[in-house]
């Protein structure tokens, strides 16, 4: 009887460092790598990366003392969502009656009887409303649970990074830079959408991680146990995996807050598939995508796809169970169409086609508004706030938010870009993949929306997959183990002063992320580019 074949191994990386001797980064049978280390041991980077984060997120949080930019739909959408369960339309001079009284949440006045029709689903309005909720209707109370979520962001991005390269200085590099990311630094400290988006589609990556890796050790663990794994025909069942289905709610509630979250749903669907192929490839199975498409194309898309429609109507609780939704009773005046649904659902689904016609038929001019080709270059970032007046420096005083990224980062991401498209194509390494899959899942469908309006700070959600890019891109600066000790010293000095260069770039740009107050010609000097003013 001849011996079944052998289990290939998933290739190593020793070009990215795993803090651990190389003997033990990689044994030559396992499918899946350990990390490189337990207990508080792989917090400690992460943990220290996200109090920074901290400082510069939660301080001052009420500057401005004003409602910018967007932030006049949300903070009032929010409150509304608190008090009715639905949004309503806001009286005449709402705003300020907001920034003037000092009400609790339960008892501003500012609702007309009418149901607003609004173009955005309510979870992101709800992580407003919970700051409202805890620290009332002020500018700190709205902007609070944004800020939380951001803070949070940088840990999760420096504990995915590091799970996914095996290495704890590579995934607190990671995480600090997008703790000094000024668009991140700004979106975390403004009342809108899209850092939650950000937080719910990185937690989806990273759910698919631990599921990818979950599946790995369960097979080495059944490979030393007899019979062992089989590999004729589609190769072993793979078993329960919760923390993909995990995936499918975080990628539901992330749709629940923008409809771009859909298009996340699509390409980590096919990320999850892909690296199916990949793992029934490394266990000798001869045809691997015949194999996948038998036993494993269908688990995924039920794990994802239905999970995440059933999460997203959940998300519209507040409208469904409440009779104040705008056109919440469509279904009782408009019979027909849709039959197999209850008039509630029916009425949600001829809403969203209402809202549906607004995003695309969206072509008003605004003066910030940017196409896409140009977010990786931050030539064209939003204005959230601008003041001159009632300054404490005097008739020659500025105060500004312009949501920018730090350009060391962006503009040096563009090189780990084409670094990281490199190894993904040419070296065939996963981790590169699956980053850059990330990143263009929030930037490619963008492109093609010439007519419409759209801004800069959307690129919001590609911030965790360029600093996870970035920093693969300097680990690898010194080479690998058997670099010489030229391109090591090298090398390490590249890395460092790359780094240095993203510090003193945030600590110089701050003051235009945080609103502080600044001498005309001080806010000049932070005008690099024509188009940022």
């Amino acid at each position: 009887m001849s011996a079944p074949p052998a289990v290939r191994t998933e290739d190593p990386a020793p070009d990215v460092p795993t803090g651990h001797p190389a003997s033990l980064a990689h044994d030559g049978r396992l499918l899946h790598r350990r990390l490189p280390s337990h207990g508080w041991a792989g917090w400690i980077g992460p943990l220290l990366v996200t109090v920074l984060a901290g400082l510069f997120r939660l301080p001052h949080l009420g500057r401005p003392d004003a409602i910018v930019f967007d932030e006049t739909y949300y903070v009032k959408d929010a409150l509304a969502l608190l008090r009715f369960g639905a949004e309503r339309e806001a009286v005449e001079g709402a705003d300020e009656r907001i920034l003037a009284s000092d009400a609790p949440w339960d008892a501003l006045d500012i609702f007309t009887d009418a149901p607003a029709f609004v173009v955005h689903p309510p979870i992101g309005k709800w992580v407003i409303a919970t700051g409202e909720w805890a620290f009332g209707v002020t500018p700190f109370g709205w902007r609070f649970g944004v800020a939380v979520v951001g803070t949070l962001t940088v840990l999760m991005t420096a504990r995915i990074v590091r799970r996914l390269t095996r290495s704890d200085v590579v995934g607190t590099v990671a995480g600090l830079l997008v703790a000094l990311d000024g668009l991140h630094i700004v979106m975390s400290r403004t009342a809108l959408l899209d850092i939650t988006l950000m937080a719910l589609v990185l937690a989806a990556f990273g759910l698919l991680l631990l599921d990818r890796d979950t599946v790995r050790r369960r097979l080495d663990e059944r490979r030393d146990e007899p019979p062992g794994l089989p590999v004729a025909g589609a190769g072993p069942r793979l078993g329960w995996r919760p923390w993909r289905l995990a995936a499918g709610v975080a990628l539901g509630l992330a749709c629940g807050v923008k409809w771009s979250g859909l298009w996340y749903v699509a390409a980590f669907g096919l990320l999850t598939v892909a690296w199916d192929v990949q793992l029934r490839r490394a266990l000798g199975v001869a045809r691997p995508l015949r194999a996948v498409a038998r036993r494993d194309v269908l688990p995924a898309f039920l794990s994802i796809v239905p999970v995440a429609l059933a999460v997203y109507v959940a998300t519209w609780a507040g409208w469904l169970l409440t009779d104040g939704g705008y056109d919440r009773d469509w279904a009782a005046s408009n019979p027909g169409g849709w039959p197999l649904l209850p008039d509630a659902l029916r009425s949600l689904a001829a809403y969203h086609q209402a809202a549906w016609r607004f995003h695309v038929g969206l072509e008003s001019a605004h003066s910030y508004q940017s196409s896409a080709w140009s977010w990786p270059f931050m030539s064209r970032p939003t204005s959230f706030a601008f003041e001159r007046e009632g300054l404490s420096c005097g008739p020659d005083c500025r105060s500004a938010v312009l949501a920018v990224g730090n350009p060391v980062i962006w503009w040096a991401g563009l090189l780990a870009l084409v670094h990281n498209a490199w190894r993904a194509v040419a070296a065939r390494d996963w981790r590169s993949g699956a980053l850059l899959v990330g990143y263009l899942a929030g930037w490619v469908p963008w492109l093609v929306f010439h007519e419409r309006t759209i801004f800069t700070f959307y690129a919001i959600a590609l911030v965790p997959f360029l600093a996870g890019m970035l920093a693969i891109s300097l680990a690898r600066l010194p080479g690998g183990a058997d670099a010489s000790p030229t391109r090591r010293r090298f090398g390490l000095i590249a890395a460092a002063l790359v780094l240095l260069a993203v510090v003193g770039v945030a600590w110089f740009l701050m003051p235009i992320w945080t609103g502080a107050e600044l001498l005309q010609e001080q806010w000049r000097l932070r005008m690099w580019l024509p188009t940022w003013v």
